[in-house]
């Protein structure tokens, strides 16, 4: 475990850069091999715009990194925070608990908000409008979104008392988790099941990607299933009755159209016919 701390507190951009790139190209041959949906779409184009968000999100997150840096760093200095606070435990206890809890905040309840608040919806509709999802649509994120999510994730390091090492390591594995559970994939049923009852599964999140309430309003975990199942906002869905999208942006020319995407906050609210 010493290592994991070590490595993670002073993990180079290179190397987080690495593991997005890494885990992008690692589930895109995953889902070309062994595909959920055969999409009629060309594969390239599509991942292009979710990759152009992609870059927007780590531009957002470079530049207000100090924040969540400082943040870190006075927590531990001034043992503010439930880590903080607890008596001296096991590593790997205080590791797992920390990372439950920064998906908690800085991925469950960040999301859950996000569906809840109008004007918060707006800017993760983007999210939503993707017709087509596989991995490369884990960051389709508009740049509201983005600084909103930043927002939560220092919240969340702050209430949890959370050191920089974990604050990286949480990034790290939430990144790869949210390739994951939105690659193209399709696993055994009877695998995916049990997964899901330890860490959001393929399957699991496909659901919350379903084009009409209630499912949309659901499965809003990251890394940890836990959340959902302990809310009350786990549901499921049969594969082969999913549609993908949201019902108020079903056209082209409002789900697969960079300009219209980055509008679409500031549009007018559309309501369903």
């Amino acid at each position: 475990m010493e290592s994991i701390i070590n490595y993670f507190t002073t993990i180079p951009s290179l190397h987080r850069g690495l593991i997005l790139a890494g885990g992008i190209a690692f589930f895109w041959l995953l889902e070309s091999a062994k595909p959920l949906f055969v999409f009629d779409y060309k594969k390239w184009n599509h991942a292009g715009i979710n990759i152009f968000f992609t870059i927007t999100t780590i531009i957002v997150n470079f530049v207000m990194a100090f924040i969540l840096l400082m943040t870190a760093d006075w927590a531990v200095q001034n043992k503010f925070g439930i880590l903080q606070w607890l008596p001296e435990i096991n590593i790997w206890i205080y590791t797992i608990i920390g990372l439950l809890l920064l998906d908690l905040i800085g991925a469950y309840l960040a999301h859950l908000v996000q569906h809840k608040t109008k004007w918060m919806w707006r800017f993760h509709l983007i999210h939503h409008t993707d017709t087509w999802i596989d991995t490369t649509s884990a960051n389709r994120h508009h740049p509201g979104e983005s600084i909103i999510r930043f927002i939560f994730t220092t919240i969340g390091v702050l209430v949890v008392g959370s050191p920089m090492w974990l604050v990286f390591l949480y990034q790290s594995m939430s990144v790869v988790f949210s390739q994951f559970n939105h690659a193209n994939i399709s696993l055994p049923k009877k695998l995916d099941t049990i997964i899901s009852y330890f860490i959001v599964s393929p399957d699991m999140h496909k659901v919350h990607h379903h084009y009409v309430l209630p499912y949309t309003d659901s499965n809003y975990g990251n890394i940890f299933s836990i959340w959902d199942r302990l809310f009350g906002t786990f549901t499921s869905l049969p594969n082969e009755k999913i549609i993908y999208g949201v019902d108020t942006h079903m056209q082209p020319e409002e789900n697969n159209n960079l300009k219209n995407l980055l509008k679409i906050p500031f549009q007018k609210a559309k309501k369903i016919n």
